[in-house]
């Protein structure tokens, strides 16, 4: 686990809202404080899709950023900012597979492991802070290291300037 205290919120708040930057990944839960607080629970209802959309695969566990982007976006426009929010995201399945393989990592349970990445913003910052969660415990670190690598590379790319926790105390 690693936190990444973002520099510059214009430019990844714009990303994050306007842009594509976590579009792929799914919402496990969201939470927006305005005028009131707006909890959004991520998982879809699978009685709205029609059989045709389930069996192309279009209706995942949890939906993604792209679809639920634009009505959290509605949450917090205007002439002031919010009081705090907080989303938190999880690198699809199928997705986790790929990173996993591409790493040389072996997975040993059914499911793949969740990788998550929480997005806060209160009090003027906002931080993102890395994740993991397998079925069963390990003392091997090698994915939750791997998977903090690859956000920071992925920010990097995306040249949203950061600096993490460890940075930030000295580490």
């Amino acid at each position: 686990m690693i936190a990444f205290r973002i520099e510059d919120r214009k430019k990844f708040t714009s990303e994050l809202f306007i842009g594509q930057l976590f579009d792929r990944f799914w919402v496990k839960e969201a939470v927006f404080v305005t005028f009131s607080t707006f909890s959004i629970d991520g998982r879809t209802r699978k009685g709205y899709y029609t059989a045709e959309e389930l069996e192309d695969g279009r209706a995942g566990e949890y939906a993604d950023w792209a679809a639920l982007k634009p009505f959290c976006y509605s949450l917090i426009k205007g002439k002031r900012l919010p009081e705090r929010f907080q989303i938190v995201f999880q690198l699809p399945p199928e997705q986790t597979e790929k990173f996993m393989t591409a790493g040389g990592m072996a997975r040993t349970q059914e499911q793949p492991p969740g990788l998550y990445l929480n997005v806060r913003y209160g009090q003027g910052n906002i931080d993102c802070v890395t994740g993991t969660a397998a079925g069963v415990f390990t003392m091997d670190k090698s994915l939750e290291r791997a998977w903090d690598q690859a956000v920071a590379d992925y920010f990097r790319k995306k040249e949203i300037p950061f600096v993490t926790d460890r940075e930030r105390d000295g580490i």
